[in-house]
């Protein structure tokens, strides 16, 4: 079987970084692959290169594609010969479907990765692109694969072809991202804080979706309960360069108290040696962070977004997007349990990460997915 795996940019995100996860164990099933990005290489594309797979970029910018893009990708799918085209993401949706027709591709998989449309949180030309392959999705696509329980729905409600839809959500390295008390040493040295300092972590690119702003101001609001507390925050535009996040933590009166470490390539140790991890998201489709925290053995705190809630169930706490008291609250009561409480919740969410999203069980299901759509 080979597999051609359409994406609309290969920079760090979590849709990115699945896709790399997903093809580390594919190669070892002997599964061809060869994937093209819509944009540019990017990290994530080398990384995926560093497998052996072949990368190439169709080098579209951020205008509406032309028509000289669109059959040069019919092109590129001529040459690959893939059995299957797995599209990833909404605008590599839209042009692999309309691409395949011209090359007279084999079936074509969407891939849906977002649970959140909302006009005020996501761009004009994201949604305008959602609502287009809605309309298309009774004839351009096989099948729709989408990562969690609630994108599925949203996407129905939306208009997309229900009787195509599937559900398989992220997976996750459990050796990589494990517990790790050497870890919560060495990054509590690094960024100078005291051994027993409780260390609040979130870790997600700047984005609206992400909702920083209630994170920091649930932040300040904890501290006038327990002035210990640490907060680090991680991911792409996550620096002292952010003006406006530099000016929401001004504000707040918590500069004292925030870390903010960008971008790293160590977030196995970062999320491990996290007392709390939170996801303020407003928007999701499956958190990657929120997983690999629980698999690192600690607790949670997310909004009800996406498939978060389902993900921690009873090892963490739930509260509602945007609100900031609760997301306060919340992570004062995982402080007040303790350190020994919160490694029995920590325990639990490894076990459930164990049981529903190892990343070989998920590669198993997408290698099953798939050849069920080329034998139904």
């Amino acid at each position: 079987m080979k597999i051609l795996h359409v994406i609309t940019g290969l920079s760090t995100g979590g849709a990115e970084m699945m896709l790399y996860k997903l093809l580390s164990c594919l190669v070892r099933e002997n599964v061809g692959n060869e994937v093209i990005s819509l944009t540019g290489i990017g990290p994530v594309g080398e990384r995926i290169a560093g497998l052996g797979v072949g990368v190439r970029a169709l080098g579209m910018g951020r205008s509406l594609p032309s028509p000289t893009k669109l059959f040069s990708l019919a092109r590129m799918m001529r040459e690959a010969k893939p059995d299957i085209v797995h599209a990833w993401m909404y605008h590599a949706n839209l042009l692999a479907g309309l691409a395949a027709k011209f090359a007279r591709s084999p079936p074509v998989i969407w891939g849906i990765r977002q649970s959140n449309l909302d006009p005020r949180l996501s761009k004009r030309s994201t949604i305008l692109t959602a609502r287009l392959c809605a309309m298309l999705s009774a004839r351009l696509p096989a099948r729709i694969l989408c990562c969690s329980a609630v994108a599925r729905d949203v996407h129905v409600a939306l208009g997309y072809a229900p009787e195509k839809m599937a559900v398989i959500p992220n997976g996750f390295d459990l050796e990589r991202f494990r517990p790790d008390g050497e870890a919560r040493i060495a990054v509590r040295r690094e960024l100078g804080i005291e051994a027993d300092a409780p260390l609040i972590g979130l870790v997600a690119r700047f984005d609206p979706q992400k909702d920083h702003r209630s994170f920091i101001t649930a932040a300040a609001r904890l501290l006038e309960s327990d002035a210990s507390a640490q907060f680090l925050l991680c991911g792409e535009g996550i620096d002292a360069d952010n003006r406006e996040l530099g000016e929401w933590i001004r504000a707040a009166g918590i500069g004292a108290h925030c870390h903010l470490l960008g971008l790293r390539d160590d977030m196995a140790a970062i999320t491990a040696a996290l007392d709390i991890a939170v996801s303020s998201s407003v928007g999701e489709g499956f958190s990657n962070a929120v997983a690999e925290a629980m698999a690192c053995g600690v607790p949670c705190v997310v909004t009800d977004v996406g498939d978060s809630g389902l993900m921690v169930e009873d090892t963490g706490r739930v509260v509602a997007p945007g609100d900031e008291a609760a997301l306060a609250d919340a992570m004062a009561g995982l402080l007040a349990i303790g350190a020994e409480g919160r490694a029995k919740l920590g325990r639990a969410a490894r076990r459930r990460v164990e049981e529903n999203y190892s990343l070989p069980d998920i590669a198993a299901r997408h290698l099953a997915f798939y050849r069920e759509t080329l034998s139904p």
